[in-house]
């Protein structure tokens, strides 16, 4: 497969699986929102306006592709009953998909949302990821389906507040942190090498850290500007979070990332897709050179 469309190409993991794409030699075509945007971003990309609302021009954008790479995540504003990505827009991607002839499903979804069930925590944002991923399954298209653990550009671009990393709760469960750097290279990978078979990879990194330390290994080695961290209790947020659905999208994910008792299980993606190689230090060093 030479001819792949990506969904989601402009965002924070999008953005290096699409150039790790182009790098290998795909010819990559981005479904965008805001076209001058993504054509800054990939100059030598073609760009394709629309939305996964639109199945219009999701008609135009699969025209002559082989393979859909989807990264798709919930507004954080979001509400119960809003259209959202990965439930109306993976319909929409799906029915298109099976008219258009495509090759390949490749989506991005998560390890955390396997948390929905387990201390009788329960979110419906997870319950749209699970069906998501059961909706490409029953496709009739061969999928790839990625579930990484968490990644290490959380830290400086979702809980970098100023010279603060904002951590919610007591963070129990260590998390395999991932570069997106290290993931982008793993999906450009299973391109290359699946043809007609579908898999599922748990998708980690080198080593585990909870919050607490995983954020003091930042710190130490983030050199744009000395940072402390910020602890306040998940409790606050909870309580914050019944009136303000931004908060409250923040306290289920932390309470579900603090508590997912995530086990490795990467082994076959590293034989079958590479190992990392960026540890959590090198990924904090590394950004004062990249922005």
């Amino acid at each position: 497969m030479q001819k792949i469309l990506v969904i989601g190409g402009t965002g924070m993991i999008g953005k290096p699986v699409t150039r790790a794409l182009i790098k290998a030699g795909f010819a990559v075509s981005i479904l965008a929102r805001d076209p001058q945007k993504a054509q800054s971003l990939f100059p030598g990309a073609r760009i394709v306006p629309g939305d996964v609302f639109d199945p219009l021009s999701l008609l135009k954008a699969f025209e002559e592709q082989e393979a859909v790479y989807i990264s798709l995540s919930p507004p954080r504003t979001a509400r119960r009953k809003d259209r959202m990505p990965e439930r109306e827009g993976i319909d929409n991607i799906i029915t298109v998909a099976q008219k258009t002839g495509i090759k390949r499903l490749a989506l991005l979804s998560s390890l955390i949302q396997h948390y929905n069930g387990m201390n009788g925590f329960h979110w419906w944002i997870f319950d749209i990821k699970q069906a998501a991923v059961e909706k490409v399954k029953q496709s009739g298209i061969p999928y790839t389906i990625f579930y990484p653990s968490t990644f290490m550009e959380s830290f400086d671009q979702l809980l970098l507040q100023g010279k603060r990393i904002m951590l919610a709760g007591d963070s129990k469960a260590p998390m395999y942190f991932i570069a997106a750097d290290d993931y982008a290279q793993q999906v450009a990978r299973s391109f290359q090498l699946l043809t007609t078979e579908s898999k599922e990879y748990p998708v980690q990194g080198l080593t585990a850290y909870n919050w607490k330390d995983g954020a003091r290994i930042f710190i130490a080695h983030y050199t744009r500007a000395p940072l402390k961290t910020l602890k306040a209790p998940l409790g606050i947020f909870k309580l914050m979070g019944t009136l303000i659905p931004m908060v409250d999208y923040g306290a289920k994910i932390s309470e579900a990332l603090n508590k997912y008792p995530e086990q490795f299980e990467a082994q076959q993606t590293w034989t079958e897709l590479g190992k990392p190689t960026i540890t959590l230090a090198q990924y904090a060093s590394s950004i004062a050179v990249k922005r």
